[in-house]
């Protein structure tokens, strides 16, 4: 069976959207390491006592890593329904996590708000999730 067969048409900018999300998480982790490298911050050590700015960029990226899980089971949900949607959706959220990152980057955690555009995407796609499980269900 041809994979054209299996998934919706256009479910090529969902591929593209996972690709973006890990180029996204590839850059968080390299700022953490590079991080850990200028403040001298050895592993397994997840946040300093003395290096705020380090506790930041790692925060950065292990919040993002803590709703990531969910959101990739959103998306796809989404995606194979309304590939176009979530697609846009789904740029919306990876693009706010780094928005997040550089707020959060400055030092002052207030600034990671700068990404909360991005419960739109996230929110946009558990909506979606929760449309196509009703429509699954017969409910609508």
């Amino acid at each position: 069976m041809a994979i054209e067969n299996v998934l919706p048409a256009n479910f090529g900018y969902a591929i593209f959207v996972y690709l973006y999300s890990f180029v996204m998480l590839m850059y968080l982790g390299l700022k953490v390491g590079g991080a850990r490298k200028k403040f001298g911050i050895k592993y397994p050590t997840m946040y300093s006592d003395k290096e705020p700015l380090f506790n930041c960029i790692q925060r950065a990226h292990q919040n993002t890593l803590e709703v990531y899980p969910q959101w990739l089971v959103f998306q796809t949900i989404a995606a194979l329904a309304y590939p176009t949607v979530a697609s846009v959706l789904g740029v919306i959220w990876v693009t706010s996590r780094f928005s997040y990152a550089w707020g959060y980057y400055t030092g002052d955690p207030q600034k990671r708000m700068q990404g909360a555009y991005g419960y739109i995407g996230l929110f946009g796609v558990l909506l979606l999730s929760i449309y196509v499980a009703l429509q699954l269900l017969g409910v609508l």
